[in-house]
C-alpha cells in the first residue's frame, strides 16, 4: 500500500492530522523531525544551535531515502524538507504528497512555534518564508489541503484526496 506523505510549514498540522489519519487508517505515522530528535537525544532546536542546519537537513534526506523503501506509512515531513530535490524524489514515488496549505499567518498567529528554529525571527519574516516554499510545496503536492476548521475535518480531506487519487490510478491502471 502506498505511503501518505504529508508536507507543509511547520505547525501546518502534519504530526496532528498523520495521528488522525493513523488511527483511522491503521497505518503506522512516522514523524521525521520526531524520528530525528529521538536519535539523537535533543530536541530539533537544540540540533540546529550544536550542529547546525547542515547536520540536520542530512539526518533529514538520510531519514527520508530509508522511509521512502518501506510502505503503508503515514509520513510527516519536517517543513524544509520539500526543499531536498532527491529525498523528496524518493518518497514522491512510494506514496501520494500531500500539501497542507495553512495560512503562515495563522499559524503564526495561533501556534506556539517557540521551540522552531526557522520561526524565531517574527510573523512577517515566518510569512514571507511560507511564501518561498510555497512553489516547492505546489510542485510536489498530489493534493493540496485547505480545510483547517479542525484537525478532524482536515484528516477527513486528506482521507478523501487519497481515496481520490488511489481510484484515479486504479482506473488509469485499468484503461
Amino acid at each position: 500500500m502506498k505511503n501518505i506523505i504529508l508536507i507543509g510549514m511547520m505547525g501546518a498540522g502534519k504530526t496532528t492530522v498523520g495521528e488522525l489519519l493513523s488511527q483511522r487508517l491503521q497505518k503506522q505515522l512516522v514523524d521525521i523531525d520526531a524520528l530525528i530528535a529521538a536519535r539523537e537525544g535533543m530536541t530539533v532546536t537544540e540540533i540546529f544551535e550544536s550542529q547546525g542546519e547542515g547536520y540536520f537537513r542530512s539526518m533529514e534526506a538520510g531519514m527520508a531515502q530509508a522511509l521512502s523503501l518501506r510502505e503503508d506509512l503515514i509520513v510527516a515531513c519536517g517543513g524544509g524538507l520539500p526543499l531536498q530535490e532527491g529525498p523528496m524524489a524518493a518518497l514522491k514515488q512510494s506514496g501520494w504528497v500531500i500539501y497542507l496549505d495553512r495560512d503562515a499567518g495563522e499559524i503564526f498567529d495561533g501556534e506556539d512555534l517557540s521551540d522552531r528554529p526557522l520561526a524565531q525571527e517574527g510573523r512577517e519574516a515566518f510569512v514571507a518564508l511560507a511564501g518561498e516554499r510555497r512553489p516547492v510545496y505546489e510542485k510536489w503536492a498530489d493534493a493540496t489541503i485547505h480545510d483547517f476548521t479542525s484537525p478532524i475535518s482536515t484528516a477527513a480531506r486528506v482521507k478523501e484526496a487519497v481515496e481520490t487519487l488511489n481510484s484515479w490510478e486504479q482506473g488509469e491502471s485499468k484503461g
